[in-house]
């Protein structure tokens, strides 16, 4: 448990690109949080990362599990070893912090549930968007009925990944550890912010390919329409085959209102129903800082974090069943 009096006691593992970004703000000391030790596949990496910010470098996982001295820790190694690690962290008794996605399969995302319960710890999934201001305002938006009943919604993820980008990891672009492409890597984002404003999806029918890369496993370009079991309909396209990137965006529409956000920006907002929309004050929400938080005061008060395990299954499960609707090319139910 964390001590009773002080900041959080945080080990990262995997002190990668994303990992070293974790390193960065724990080492700050913002989130009420203090950065203790680390520990890398890559012993050198690991020892470069410690000593830069003045930290322990640990042999292993196993032994930065077994220290007393660390309450919590962020996972952020590849997605298709993410149930392993995580488990074991649950049943050290440490809280956890888990990059996205919650792992790669509904059947390794139920491992780390099963733990969770039995650990009596806290785990939450990385999901930094839905601490945006402007999903916030959408959020209470379509639930508090300011769009009326929800009819349709929109979400585009339209990314540029050169083929370096593939090419400079063995595990990118694989089924096994990146468990997909442009979909399970990049959209899933924008998948559980799709889940969080809008519910539980039905049925799914998707087309996948790879069309602008080599030498990798999985799709670059995505396109779905879904039914939500409230009975909307939703399009959601998800590419790395985008040149130059465009701004990720979506829309919501409802027989009230409507909503529009783009690059994390509200850029339409009408409602018959009322509700203002947040005015832009210049200063971005950091939205990683925000979860962070949001993980060490769950951590602390034993309270359920904005992001749950089980709302990371679901958005894996919605995942798994888009690349079962594009191999057999008929409609997936989502169970």
């Amino acid at each position: 448990m964390p001590p009773p009096h002080g900041p959080l006691r945080v080990g990262v593992i995997g002190v990668g690109v994303i990992g070293r970004a974790h390193v960065q703000r724990l080492a700050s000391g913002a989130a009420d949080a203090t950065l203790v030790a680390v520990a890398d596949e890559s012993t050198g990496h690991a020892d470069a990362v410690a000593a830069e910010f003045g930290v322990d470098a640990t042999r292993s996982v196993p032994e930065l599990l077994a220290r007393p001295d660390v309450d919590a820790v962020v996972v952020a190694i590849p997605s298709g070893l993410h149930a392993a690690v995580t488990v074991a962290a649950l049943e050290a008794g440490k809280h956890v912090l888990l990059e996205k996605p919650i792992d790669v399969t509904v059947e390794a995302a139920d491992q780390i549930l099963d733990a969770e319960k039995r650990s009596g710890r806290t785990l939450s999934v990385v999901s930094q968007r839905r601490f945006a201001e402007a999903n916030q305002f959408v959020f209470r938006a379509v639930r508090d009925g300011h769009l009326g009943r929800i009819t349709s919604a929109t979400f585009e993820v339209a990314l540029w990944r050169g083929q370096e980008y593939y090419d400079a990891g063995d595990w990118r672009g694989t089924w096994a550890l990146d468990g997909g492409g442009a979909l399970m890597n990049q959209g899933v984002h924008l998948v559980d912010l799709a889940l969080w404003l809008l519910g539980e999806v039905d049925e799914v029918f998707a087309y996948t390919d790879l069309l602008a890369h080599e030498r990798i496993e999985v799709e670059d370009t995505v396109a779905v329409t879904a039914r939500l079991r409230s009975g909307a309909l939703l399009t959601f396209l998800a590419t790395t085959a985008a040149y130059d990137s465009v701004p990720i965006r979506y829309t919501v529409f409802g027989d009230g209102g409507s909503v529009v956000v783009e690059a994390e920006q509200l850029t339409h907002y009408t409602s018959r129903h009322g509700g203002q929309p947040p005015r832009p004050d210049g200063v971005p929400t950091d939205q990683q800082l925000a979860q962070l938080t949001d993980f060490v005061t769950a951590a602390r008060t034993g309270g359920p974090p904005l992001v749950t395990a089980a709302q990371a299954r679901a958005a894996v499960a919605f995942i798994e069943a888009v690349y079962q609707s594009g191999r057999a090319g008929k409609p997936v139910r989502i169970h």
